[in-house]
């Protein structure tokens, strides 16, 4: 699907802008849950209008709807059962955490669809630092090749994973900008265990990227494929 085509899909039909918010600090998981869910509830009732929340948080664990309880391999954070889909992810500083309240009534019903936005929206933004992101069947989130490990090696720079609650979506996507990549040793990211496969982030590819950077990349290339954002 390509950004055209994103755009056609993913439009508001009325042009409303979405609320960008950006939290300083570290958000407590719980809470920004929390947040999620009556904002998510405010939107289906027409009381709010869509939000994307970035936030970073403590080092901690989540368990999505598809975890299995033999990827957690340590203890050493606090792990969290959510609602997403998806497996075992770890969040934590350094890495960007997008949330996206979304109203598909008002632009597409193809959960699908959305997630294959959601990606190319990854991947648009990081283009902006030269970085190809892909997608592979099988394998969601966005991986970049690695060919200075092996032949066949990439890693996963983002993650993805949503809900969908009467056709509002939460939860969202995560971006590696400099998190401690030894803390997603406790776990087996996403249930993928081959070798060939690991993390990275951007300052890892040797990018001296820094969090606003980020930010302002992930804003520009959303707007491109789901319209515009407002403070």
């Amino acid at each position: 699907m390509t950004a055209t085509d994103n755009q056609k899909l993913f439009f508001r039909g009325d042009g409303a802008p979405v609320e960008w918010r950006i939290s300083t600090g570290l958000s407590p998981y719980v809470e920004a849950v929390a947040t999620m869910e009556a904002r998510a509830e405010a939107i289906h009732k027409g009381e709010a209008p869509e939000l994307v929340w970035l936030v970073e948080h403590p080092p901690l664990y989540t368990a999505g709807t598809s975890a299995r309880a033999s990827d957690l391999l340590s203890n050493r954070f606090p792990v969290f059962e959510t609602g997403r889909g998806g497996e075992h992810t770890y969040h934590g500083p350094g890495q960007r955490v997008a949330y996206l309240m979304l109203d598909l009534n008002a632009r597409r019903r193809d959960v699908r669809a959305f997630v294959a936005a959601l990606e190319a929206w990854v991947i648009g933004a990081l283009d902006r630092f030269n970085v190809r992101g892909e997608v592979r069947e099988g394998r969601v989130g966005v991986w970049v090749r690695r060919p200075e490990k092996a032949a066949d090696a990439e890693d996963k720079i983002a993650a993805i994973g949503i809900r969908v609650r009467r056709w509002v979506t939460f939860h969202g996507i995560s971006l590696n900008v400099e998190p401690d990549l030894t803390h997603f040793g406790g776990i087996v990211p996403c249930g993928i265990a081959d070798p060939r496969y690991g993390v990275t982030s951007l300052v890892d590819l040797g990018l001296p990227v820094t969090m606003p950077d980020a930010d302002v990349a992930l804003r520009s290339a959303f707007e491109e494929i789901f319209g515009p954002t407002t403070r």
